[in-house]
């Protein structure tokens, strides 16, 4: 079933605190558009564990079982790091805290509001999301051009792990939800709920961050960052086709295959073993 099977490591990555505001070189405002996303991971990814788990136990093929066991490993490091990432956010004086409680408590809401299988249809939507704008930081060098190794090292290795586990929680809900009429009206209704209370809060959070540090009346800066996510290199206008064809009936994140960026991880692992040994 599983077309790649993904595998936990535990890798850190110590950032420079000192460049947390402008690790970007093309500025402070793109530098907070990534700041920004880096909020939602840490509580997010624990919501992607809890849903898949409550899936866990109905899941028969054993390939898939092994897969969920990875998936949730990988998840896991992921929210260790963003955590550590987000505290260094914090202690530059940037609203971190409240941001990252307001998402706590709406995923809260959904966990103690929603039945299982639209949780786990926001997850698989949230999921697809992540795959998208990993697989075009992989293809695009020029988001992270220029930047400091630790924080060029650590959205590759996300965008790389995102990347190998993006089938993961949708083969659950394929095999558990099912796939027929009622499993795509769900998975596609969740997926138009989700971009409807995600990018409100992305762009709301990143005005708080720009405006923590007076940076918010910087129409230049602002003008610089939407050229970045619409204009040139686009790294959300290239979203728009990958996230239309999550409508299409029979629609399976593979059919994105971009696994030849996964050998990279590879040298990742290795640069880190060799700091260690170092």
């Amino acid at each position: 079933m599983m077309a790649m099977l993904p595998i936990r490591r535990d890798l850190h990555f110590p950032l420079a605190a000192d460049r947390v505001r402008d690790w970007n070189p093309k500025g402070e405002h793109v530098t907070q558009f990534f700041n920004t996303l880096s909020l939602f991971f840490p509580v997010g990814e624990r919501f992607f564990i809890h849903s898949v788990r409550q899936f866990r136990a109905r899941v028969r093929d054993p390939q898939l079982q092994q897969a969920v066991a990875a998936f949730i490993g990988q998840e896991a490091m992921h929210g260790r790091e963003h955590d550590d990432y987000n505290r260094k956010l914090a202690e530059a004086g940037l609203p971190v805290p409240a941001s990252e409680a307001q998402v706590a408590r709406l995923l809260e809401w959904v966990k103690r509001t929603l039945p299982a299988e639209f949780q786990l249809g926001a997850t698989i939507a949230l999921e697809h999301y992540t795959a998208i704008l990993a697989d075009i930081l992989l293809r695009e060098p020029r988001l992270i051009e220029g930047a400091p190794a630790d924080y060029a090292a650590l959205w590759r290795w996300h965008a790389l792990e995102e990347t190998e586990h993006k089938a993961v929680a949708y083969d659950v809900y394929r095999e558990t939800v099912g796939d027929g009429p009622r499993a795509y009206a769900i998975r596609t209704v969740s997926m138009l709920i989700a971009t409807a209370i995600f990018w409100p809060l992305v762009y709301g959070y990143h005005y708080r961050m720009m405006k923590a540090h007076g940076q918010h009346r910087d129409l230049r800066g602002w003008w610089q960052v939407l050229k970045f996510q619409w204009g040139t290199p686009g790294c959300l206008r290239r979203s728009v086709r990958p996230w239309l064809d999550y409508f299409v009936p029979g629609f399976h994140p593979w059919d994105h295959d971009n696994r030849e960026f996964l050998a990279d991880i590879d040298r990742i692992a290795r640069d880190f073993d060799a700091a260690l040994a170092a």
